[in-house]
């Protein structure tokens, strides 16, 4: 007799990004049958990243990610298009690490905060809240991102001018519009075999 299939559930999910204070957070509803690619798209959409660089996720020393970016095999990467989130995550105060641009070593904390049953189809991701606007692409990861933060609100600095023009202008460091990121998630195609 073939085991039934888990129904779908809701996932309350908390990402924080990891090494910075204040802290970055996003808090967003995903289904528990997300692919981890379309996982790592959503994140991307709500940190406010945009995807110039690598990821991976990891969880107890192994990692998921494209197996094609793994060229000598080192870290021995599972295909993250055949695994559903749900497949990791399975009770509330489970987490994993999201790494984004493996220079910057961008951490981020993933964890399952709450886990909501669903009648029907799973809906598509969602951000409910979140704190602070994500770094910028390239600045060095925490500590480049906390030398920006020092230079970018002191006009007087030598090295003002530099980071205005390399970031534009102005910086608004600790908005977040979540409404914005929920048109984003809305726009994003979320096809029903990532869905599943």
């Amino acid at each position: 007799m073939p085991t039934p299939k888990a129904k779908p559930s809701i996932y309350d999910l908390k990402i924080t990004l990891l090494g910075i204070e204040p802290p970055i957070w996003r808090r967003i509803q995903v289904p528990s049958t997300l692919l981890l690619c379309c996982l790592h798209d959503a994140f991307q959409a709500v940190m406010g990243w945009t995807d110039s660089h690598l990821h991976q996720f990891e969880q107890d020393g192994r990692y998921w990610g494209v197996p094609q970016t793994d060229e000598f095999g080192d870290l021995e990467l599972l295909d993250e298009t055949k695994v559903p989130v749900g497949k990791l995550l399975l009770a509330e105060g489970d987490s994993l690490v999201y790494l984004y641009d493996f220079g910057d070593n961008w951490r981020h904390e993933v964890l399952l905060e709450k886990i909501v049953p669903v009648d029907g189809p799973p809906p598509k991701p969602i951000c409910l809240a979140g704190e602070r606007r994500c770094p910028p692409e390239d600045v060095g990861g925490p500590s480049g991102y906390q030398e920006f933060l020092e230079v970018i609100f002191e006009p007087g600095h030598e090295e003002f001018e530099h980071y205005r023009q390399w970031a534009g202008d102005p910086v608004h460091a600790e908005e977040f519009d979540v409404a914005t990121v929920n048109k984003i998630l809305e726009r994003m195609r979320w096809p029903k075999r990532h869905r599943r």
